[in-house]
């Protein structure tokens, strides 16, 4: 089976670096995101699936991507639109199955993505191992895969 790589589409808007600062995560408001997936990628990504094989998502943009596009049986739909997807723990997911990506901020709604799929006891313990280490955080600093 090996490795394949597709490529999806997620316009990222400064939103995506807005601190949440409702007391309550669900009065938070996402920003809204054009994304999208064409046919060969989607009917590649539900081959894979169909195989057993694990889908592995390249930044949280291609998770957002991913999770708006799908149903909830698992399918990927070849489409394009717009997406204020909000993932935080509780979120069960139904396309991704791990995630290479950085050290989030703070507050933020990536923060949250990442202790949705990896648990947010591991991420806590993943970024005090990094500060520990001094590894480097944000968008150009070091990254994590999370399965």
């Amino acid at each position: 089976m090996g490795v394949h790589e597709v490529y999806v589409t997620l316009h990222v808007g400064l939103g995506t670096f807005r601190p949440v600062k409702e007391e309550n995560i669900l009065d938070h408001h996402m920003h809204t995101e054009f994304c999208r997936i064409d046919k060969e990628a989607a009917d590649e990504i539900n081959a894979a699936r169909a195989a057993g094989g694990r889908i592995i998502c390249v930044g949280t943009t291609s998770v957002r991507t991913l999770e708006s596009l799908t149903d909830e049986d698992g399918i990927v739909h070849a489409g394009c639109k717009d997406t204020d997807i909000f993932i935080y723990p509780g979120y069960r997911f139904k396309a991704a199955d791990a995630l290479i990506t950085n050290f989030h901020l703070p507050e933020s709604t990536l923060l949250m993505l990442v202790s949705a799929l990896a648990g947010r006891d591991n991420i806590l313990s993943a970024y005090k191992e990094a500060v520990k280490e001094k590894y480097r955080f944000f968008s150009f600093g070091d990254a994590m895969f999370i399965s």
